[in-house]
């Protein structure tokens, strides 16, 4: 039975390793990001290029996907399209080629057409590039992947 919380909402209790897999009850884990995480978009940036920067795409993809969430209309395409090459490049880190690629697919498509005017800095391009990249040749690592222009 899945753990819940007061109100009865799934939450996820047990612990994570550093790809998001869940551990037994009582091992040693990596912090998780909290259900209810709310930053704007830059600070999320930050945030979740130092998780990609550790080699901590699982959560990385937890920062983007609460930015997902809380993005206005026109914007939330382009964070739903981070968080999933975020799980793509979990999906690598855990061994699951195809389901990286198809990740990092999807997420470029989704992505691709904020490239004429991309928010917060977003390197939408190189993004772009490098997930494209990475689905042709998902064997290639380590990942190193920009969110923002500089």
């Amino acid at each position: 039975m899945r753990d819940r919380d007061e109100s009865g909402r799934p939450r996820n209790a047990r612990p994570r390793d550093a790809y998001g897999r869940p551990l037994p009850h009582g091992a040693a884990g990596v912090p998780t990001m909290p259900d209810d995480l709310d930053m704007p978009p830059a600070e999320a940036l930050v945030e979740a290029q130092r998780l990609l920067d550790e080699d901590r795409p699982f959560h990385a993809h937890e920062v983007l996907e609460a930015a997902w969430k809380a993005a206005p209309e026109a914007e939330r395409e382009l964070w739903r399209g981070l968080a999933q090459v975020a799980v793509g490049i979990t999906h690598l880190r855990r061994g699951n080629l195809r389901g990286a690629q198809a990740l990092l697919s999807r997420a470029a498509d989704r992505i691709e057409p904020y490239g004429e005017a991309p928010p917060h800095h977003i390197d939408v391009d190189g993004i772009v590039r490098r997930a494209r990249a990475l689905a042709d040749h998902p064997e290639d690592a380590p990942v190193k992947l920009r969110l923002t222009t500089p």
